[in-house]
């Protein structure tokens, strides 16, 4: 094999290398990306059977239900749709109704949301940028 025959070889070698390592990267963040949602647009997404997805919006006034030991129920607006949310766990200390949350999980069979981890807002001014920006483009929700 003569020198510019090695070289090229060594050049394919690395190319072929980096794609797999750039295919093996992208397939293994595919896996683990959870897609965002505000309750109208769930209800037009097709989702596989235990997707995880992260649903967001304002707990709706009135919804907020304890069940036995930690299990909590409340529902997610947009001011268009709501969903029902299941969660079992300890709930942030700054949830409460009115305000900006996302909750983190999948949607069950029977229309409700089960969670598996709830964020809320962490000041009186903060709330996640992604609910920030569907609220905003359905007029719900203003910065002060």
């Amino acid at each position: 094999m003569t020198r510019k025959g090695k070289r090229i070889t060594v050049i394919a070698g690395g190319a072929m290398f980096l794609t797999a390592a750039a295919s093996l990267t992208v397939y293994a963040l595919g896996q683990r990306a959870s897609y965002f949602f505000m309750p109208t647009e769930l209800q037009a997404a097709q989702l596989d059977p235990g997707q995880r997805i992260r649903l967001g919006g304002l707990v709706e006034t009135g919804t907020i239900k304890h069940g036995a030991s930690t299990d909590v129920f409340f529902s997610v607006t947009d001011n268009e749709r709501s969903v029902p949310v299941s969660f079992h766990g300890i709930l942030p200390d700054l949830f409460r109704e009115g305000q900006g949350v996302i909750t983190e999980g999948t949607l069950g069979a029977d229309g409700v949301f089960v969670a598996d981890s709830v964020l809320a807002k962490h000041d009186e001014t903060y709330m996640p940028k992604e609910v920030a920006d569907g609220l905003k483009a359905k007029g719900v929700w203003k910065a002060e």
